[in-house]
């Protein structure tokens, strides 16, 4: 099976080529990603407990889902897509914002992407893929905030970040 590529960018979000998704992160070379929230209409946001087998970040709470587009899609189908088939279900998908970060795993590898953060709703229990979840809950935006205090070593080293830009945009936006 071919290895999934990944779009390198620069820093205006323009493509400039594609990488092996492994080379991409053992060179932290930056490339274009999305990010996942589901709520529901508690305003609830779905969390994702990575499978326990994932080559790293194994059993780590972290958003909905993630990952990264193929050349030929859009934000949007990358995110739908990558929703059905972590979570199993179907949702519309809005994108919120972008922003670059980069995050050291301890494995060597790195996280450096041009994040597009989206957003959808829904009320549907998933229907986990045991290939890459191995749970979920719904938790409220403040519980998690306080519990990534509380318990920092049960979240991916990457949602830490995203859930900051997305509480502080939570702030300044009316969704």
């Amino acid at each position: 099976m071919k290895e999934e590529q990944v779009i390198l960018v620069n820093e205006k979000d323009e493509p400039i080529g594609l990488m092996n998704k492994l080379e991409a992160h053992e060179k932290a070379v930056l490339h274009r990603a999305f990010s996942v929230f589901i709520l529901n209409d508690k305003n609830e946001v779905m969390l994702q407990q990575r499978a326990h087998h994932k080559y790293h970040s194994p059993l780590l709470w972290t958003n909905t889902c993630c990952s990264h587009q193929r050349a030929s899609e859009t934000n949007i189908e990358a995110g739908k897509r990558r929703l059905f088939e972590e979570m199993g279900f179907k949702a519309e998908l809005k994108e919120l914002f972008h922003f670059i970060y980069k995050a050291p795993f301890d494995n060597g590898l790195t996280e450096h992407e041009l994040d597009h953060v989206m957003i959808g709703y829904s009320n549907e229990e998933p229907n986990i893929n045991c290939e890459e979840v191995e749970s979920w809950k719904w938790m409220t935006i403040e519980d998690i905030k306080d519990d990534m205090v509380a318990n920092p070593d049960i979240y991916t080293v990457w949602f830490k970040i995203i859930f900051d830009e997305f509480y502080h945009y939570l702030e300044d936006h009316k969704l």
